[in-house]
């Protein structure tokens, strides 16, 4: 006895495989579903952040900080009575010499500020507790106040210590170190909410994939959020430092004074930029995995490709000059790479089962 199935049968089990249809009005009411809890744990993760706003601010600026302390290296004028001087930096002093030190920007010493340009006999010697230090071998007169001999000066000798005043970031209204914790909090809360983020990506489009293409939200997710951890350290300690060393480099004829949301806009745009680009290995998982994207397909197009991340580098980059935009290509192009093997391992033709 033969039994027949019947076309609505077999439409209906078609229509469970790939979840259920959905209207038009359905679909817009889950994306906004969907949005809502997006935004809601980015405003919890917000809150958290905003406590800690000051550490993540300083965690961000160390780059810029280092990148200065190399760009107003102190050094330390010994004066010969032959009147031929050199110059020696402050850590290869030793307890004992002595010689001018020239304050190489304005600089604060107790409640009083000393003008950049101001000289004064200074010693190498130890304090009561045995320490090393600078201090003065003669008074500073700095205006109305009289600074007397003896003080320690604000130096740590070492060459890459910043004693000065102008060494913070700037600001420029009242307002704007509120501002800027505010949007530190924000961007910081973004990036912690990326695994809840992509998890809602994944669960408004899965109700279009089959049963078995829907068992890919795990890889996906945990590939997306180290492979963005691993993009936003990469652009923080191996392609800022030179970015920002170069930028400095450039403007040692001129008084640096770096307001502070100009900075983090910059940095914050690169890291998350380069989180963004390193999504390209676990997206093409994915893709290649439902059988959208092949390695085949992927080595047609590296031309294009090529040329897209060229314009992708270009805009990323916040030089001109093709050392750093070429910082921001490479690890395109490597990803680009890697995604073809990607693709090869895991690729295979669509199916329904």
């Amino acid at each position: 006895m033969i039994s027949t199935i019947s076309r609505p049968e077999i439409e209906g089990e078609r229509e469970g495989e790939l979840g259920g249809q959905m209207s038009f009005l359905e679909h817009l009411e889950e994306l906004r579903r969907r949005i809502i809890y997006s935004i809601a744990f980015v405003f919890v993760s917000f809150i958290f952040c905003w406590f800690v706003s000051d550490h993540i601010y300083n965690f961000l600026a160390i780059p810029i900080r280092q990148a200065l302390a190399e760009a107003q290296e102190r050094q330390l004028p010994l004066g010969g009575l032959t009147g031929g001087e050199k110059i020696l930096p402050l850590d290869s002093l030793k307890e004992g010499d002595v010689g001018r030190y020239v304050f190489a920007e304005t600089t604060r010493l107790g409640t009083s500020v000393i003008p950049a340009g101001t000289a004064v006999q200074a010693r190498v010697a130890r304090d009561a507790k045995g320490q090393i230090g600078l201090f003065t071998d003669e008074p500073i007169i700095a205006g109305a106040t009289v600074i007397p001999r003896g003080v320690r000066l604000p130096i740590e000798l070492d060459a890459r210590s910043l004693p000065g005043i102008d060494d913070k970031l700037i600001v420029t209204t009242a307002m704007e170190p509120f501002s800027l914790y505010v949007k530190v909090s924000l961007y910081a809360a973004i990036c912690l909410s990326v695994p809840f983020i992509l998890w809602q990506i994944w669960a408004f489009v899965s109700p279009g994939l089959y049963p078995h293409e829907r068992a890919y939200a795990l890889p996906f997710i945990l590939l997306s959020t180290i492979s963005f951890v691993i993009g936003a350290a990469f652009a923080y300690y191996v392609i800022f430092p030179p970015a920002a060393t170069y930028l400095l480099g450039l403007g040692q004829d001129f008084r640096l004074l770096l307001r502070a949301t100009d900075y983090f806009d910059f940095i914050i745009l690169v890291m998350l930029g380069m989180g963004v680009i390193f999504q390209m290995p676990a997206i093409t998982y994915v893709l290649a995995r439902i059988g959208l994207v092949s390695a085949g397909l992927l080595v047609r197009i590296w031309r294009p490709a090529l040329i897209v991340i060229l314009i992708a580098a270009a805009v990323l980059s916040p030089t001109n000059d093709v050392p750093n935009m070429m910082l921001f290509a490479a690890p395109m192009i490597l990803l680009y790479i890697v995604s073809i093997f990607v693709a090869w391992l895991f690729g295979k033709k669509r199916t329904t089962e």
